[in-house]
């Protein structure tokens, strides 16, 4: 990968855009798609999150100023297409977000691209009973292993009150394991 700096100006010039925006899409596509993944649950959920994502961020890099990473801007975009869509879908279904989290998990049972067993059945469960940013930064964190640095940047909050969060889930997810 190139220089963060020189790769904003690829993206950012009429010239080189789309090259390097495909270089973008083959360089974070699949890391998106877990992290949208953890957040939505089912495949074809994540698919349309993803397509906007990078819609979004093609649209609007030229207002990219650089202050962050160009990974955590795009992480955060992401994060908030994918809770966009956990609310539209509540809205449309008139249920709660709650809701639409235990019936996205309860769907993963039948979603031919879930590979999990019962046990990552019930931690998804478990994980689906916490508040939404304790499940952000659980996910990041225990799924996608990003640094607390990158995810106060992505999520725009201090790397103390992340790994306060972290430890909380942790607990929770724990005392949820072992209820029965």
């Amino acid at each position: 990968m190139l220089n963060e700096t020189v790769f904003l100006q690829q993206l950012q010039s009429k010239n080189s855009k789309e090259q390097a925006f495909r270089e973008l899409i083959t360089q974070y596509k699949e890391r998106l798609y877990w992290h949208i993944r953890h957040i939505v649950k089912s495949h074809d959920d994540t698919d349309d999150v993803l397509q906007n994502t990078f819609i979004k961020v093609f649209k609007n890099i030229d207002n990219f100023k650089g202050d962050s990473k160009i990974y955590s801007w795009m992480y955060r975009i992401a994060t908030n297409e994918a809770i966009t869509h956990i609310n539209k879908n509540a809205k449309r279904l008139q249920i709660t977000n709650e809701e639409t989290q235990e019936l996205a998990i309860n769907n993963l049972q039948s979603d031919v691209y879930f590979e999990g067993d019962e046990i990552q059945l019930k931690l998804q469960k478990a994980i689906a009973t916490l508040p939404e940013k304790q499940q952000l930064v659980f996910n990041m964190k225990y799924f996608q292993e990003i640094k607390y640095k990158d995810m106060a940047e992505i999520l725009e909050t201090s790397e103390g009150a992340l790994k306060a969060s972290y430890h909380i889930a942790v607990k929770k997810i724990q005392d949820y394991l072992t209820k029965d």
